[in-house]
C-alpha cells in the first residue's frame, strides 16, 4: 500500500489517458494534485471534482508546456498554493500526426519535438526550486516504447523525441542527485487510451497486438503502478531508470 499523505504532486497533460488515471490514483492514494490541460479544459474540470470528491486538494492550470513563459506561470501558481512539489510527472505529449518521412515538414517535426521533448525541459526546470524544498523529490518522465523501436508508421519525429525524452530522464538523474531528487521514466506500450484512439489506425493497432505475447491493449491503469513506485520510498535508491510497461513487445 502506497502513502502519499502531505505530498504535492503535478502531472501535465492529466485530463484523460494516462495522465487522469495517474492523477485519480494518487489522489486515493492522500496526494494533493495538480491537474493540467492545454485545450481539454471540460475533461480537466471533471476531474477536478473526482479529486476533490475524494476529499483531496486539487488546482487545476492550464497553458501550453512548449512554451516557457506558460509553464513559469503555472509553476507560480502551484508555489503559491502549495509552496512545493514532491512529485512532477511529465505526461504531456502528442504524435498530432502520421506521416512517412518524404512528407514530413520542418513545422511538424517542430511541433512534435516541443510538445514532447522541449516540454520535459521547460517544466522540470521550472519546477526545480518547487521540488528542492522536498524532501525527497521525484520526477517521472513519460517517454514511449517508440523511444527504442522507433515508433510506428509515420511516427519518426515522435520516436525521435520519446527517444529524447529517454536520454534527457538519464542526464536529469544525473544532474539532480545533489538535490536528493531522483528521475526515472517510464515506456508505455500501446495503451487503451484516447491518444492511440486518435493517432493510432485500426488496422496498425491489431498488427501491434500480434506481437505482444500478452496479447492486449494496456489500460492507464496499469501503466500508473509504476508511477506509484517510483514516487514511492520503495523506489528511494532508483535513478535514471526506464520502466517498460508494453504486455512483453520489447523485453531487455
Amino acid at each position: 500500500m502506497y502513502h502519499f499523505e502531505n505530498k504535492v504532486v503535478w502531472i501535465t497533460g492529466s485530463s484523460t489517458g494516462i495522465g487522469r488515471a495517474a492523477a485519480l490514483a494518487f489522489a486515493e492514494h492522500g496526494a494533493d494534485v495538480v491537474i493540467h490541460c492545454n485545450a481539454s479544459v471540460e475533461e480537466a474540470r471533471k476531474l477536478e471534482e473526482e479529486i476533490n470528491r475524494l476529499g483531496r486538494k486539487c488546482l487545476l492550470v492550464q497553458g501550453d508546456v512548449a512554451d516557457r513563459q506558460q509553464v513559469e506561470a503555472m509553476a507560480a501558481r502551484i508555489d503559491e498554493t502549495f509552496g512545493r512539489i514532491d512529485v512532477l510527472i511529465n505526461n504531456a505529449g502528442a504524435l498530432i500526426q502520421r506521416v512517412r518521412l518524404e512528407e514530413l515538414e520542418e513545422e511538424l517535426w517542430d511541433r512534435v519535438m516541443n510538445v514532447n521533448l522541449k516540454s520535459v525541459y521547460l517544466v522540470t526546470k521550472a519546477s526545480l526550486p518547487l521540488l528542492k524544498r522536498s524532501d525527497k523529490g521525484r520526477v517521472i518522465n513519460m517517454t514511449s516504447v517508440a523511444a527504442r523501436n522507433g515508433g510506428g508508421f509515420g511516427s519518426i519525429a515522435y520516436g525521435a523525441a520519446k527517444g529524447g525524452v529517454s536520454t534527457m530522464t538519464r542526464g536529469m538523474a544525473k544532474d539532480l542527485i545533489e538535490y536528493k531528487i531522483t528521475v526515472n521514466g517510464i515506456a508505455p506500450g500501446i495503451i487503451a487510451t484516447p491518444f492511440h484512439d486518435r493517432f493510432t489506425p485500426p488496422d496498425i493497432r491489431a498488427k501491434t497486438l500480434s506481437g505482444i505475447p500478452m496479447g492486449r491493449e494496456g489500460t492507464p491503469e496499469e501503466t500508473v503502478g509504476a508511477a506509484l513506485f517510483l514516487a514511492s520510498p520503495y523506489a528511494d535508491y532508483i535513478t535514471g531508470e526506464i520502466i517498460e510497461v508494453n504486455g512483453g513487445q520489447l523485453m531487455d
